[in-house]
């Protein structure tokens, strides 16, 4: 059981660095809405001592030249969203209730076919490491919840036998 427990654990620590990075995405966000976003992407870039044109320098100038402010206002609000999410899921693993198990099954399984696409598709070290990880945390929750069942399912045989 302690084991078990361990596993909770580092699963909520997990989910609550989601909650805190998506929370920081957000602010930082929001600090940034009204500015030229495509200009604090070149002085980021050029800061950070990378190629603007190179690939992933690039991309990144691109997309925030691409964001309307109408855009980033529904961004922020997803990411605090996410945040709380996250901090709820959290919450509830670490004090043990058994929806949030079934719930941190459930949202890291729909990401894995999304995961597995980025893999196929635009293979990078960092989506194999995310694919792995949530992989863990779903196998991990599966068989946490198939061992509570059937452990609710002996007990149940066993009242049922007295």
């Amino acid at each position: 059981m302690t084991s078990s427990k361990n596993g909770l654990k580092a699963i909520t620590i997990i989910e609550a660095f989601k909650g805190l990075l998506s929370l920081l995405v957000g602010f930082g966000l929001h600090a940034l809405a009204g500015q030229n976003l495509e200009q604090v992407a070149e002085n980021l870039v050029r800061h950070t001592h990378l190629n603007p044109a190179s690939h992933f320098p690039h991309i990144f100038i691109h997309a925030a030249s691409s964001v309307s402010s109408t855009n980033i206002s529904l961004i922020i609000i997803g990411a605090f969203a996410y945040s709380v999410i996250r901090f709820i899921e959290a919450y509830g693993l670490w004090k043990g209730f058994i929806w949030t198990e079934w719930f941190a099954l459930l949202t890291g399984a729909i990401y894995l076919p999304f995961e597995i696409y980025e893999m196929l598709y635009h293979p990078h070290i960092v989506s194999v490491g995310v694919f792995f990880l949530n992989l863990v945390v779903v196998g991990y929750m599966a068989n946490l919840l198939q061992n509570k069942r059937k452990t609710r399912n002996e007990s149940h045989m066993k009242i049922e036998n007295i």
